[in-house]
């Protein structure tokens, strides 16, 4: 949610955590891009008035570099050009402010439910499947249930399979921007996440690339 209002910011993401939704706040365009850089978001919710300029210029961003991770836009400007501004810069829903929570929690609900082109639904690589609504990491027949952090580092790590992912993103995807995190959450997730893969009889391992971060990849000396 990027929206730079104090008050209205935490009334939202109040409303929208009791709904079950996940949420990080950034206040300025530069902070929601470099947010945005961190971790797959599902979902946006975008106030045009920033400090830093429209929040459409931020939606232009993400359109151009192909990002098509569905969009609501907040605004105050409730003109008939303003909704076809927003709506052809890319945005997917518009609201105008003011706003009746139980609405803005609803909008953001059926944006959730829309496939994101560039993300997998239940992202699978090799001999894993992850459901993330069930919580259950597969292979094959066999099946283990995951913790929230755990199945967000694994969606993350299934999206980009192969490829070295940094520690701060991982944690970003575990727990948020917003949060704070002890040193050594992230080792314990993984920790856990490794004899997960293990017990369930995967190829896949979780590697650690020294200086760089970690890359999901397979073992050819499993069984």
């Amino acid at each position: 949610m990027i929206e730079d209002h104090d008050r209205l910011a935490r009334l939202m993401r109040q409303g929208l955590v009791a709904a079950g939704i996940a949420v990080d706040v950034a206040d300025r365009i530069d902070a929601a891009w470099a947010a945005i850089q961190q971790m797959p978001y599902q979902a946006l919710v975008l106030d045009r008035g920033l400090p830093d300029g429209d929040g459409l210029i931020l939606l232009h961003k993400l359109r151009s570099a192909g990002l098509g991770v569905p969009c609501l836009v907040l605004t105050a400007r409730d003109a008939l050009h303003d909704r076809v501004e927003g709506l052809e810069a890319g945005a997917d829903d518009y609201l105008p402010k003011p706003f009746a929570m139980d609405e803005m929690v609803a909008r953001v609900r059926a944006l959730l439910r829309r496939p994101v082109a560039f993300h997998s639904q239940d992202p699978s690589h090799g001999d894993l499947t992850l459901r993330p609504e069930a919580g259950c990491l597969y292979s094959g027949d066999e099946s283990v249930t995951l913790a929230p952090a755990e199945r967000h580092i694994m969606q993350l790590l299934l999206q980009k399979p192969g490829e070295v992912v940094r520690r701060s993103a991982l944690e970003a995807a575990a727990w948020g921007l917003s949060e704070a995190v002890t040193p050594n959450a992230l080792d314990v997730a993984l920790h856990r996440l490794r004899r997960k893969l293990l017990a369930i009889g995967s190829r896949q391992r979780i590697v650690n690339v020294r200086g760089m971060g970690y890359a999901l990849r397979e073992d050819d000396a499993a069984e």
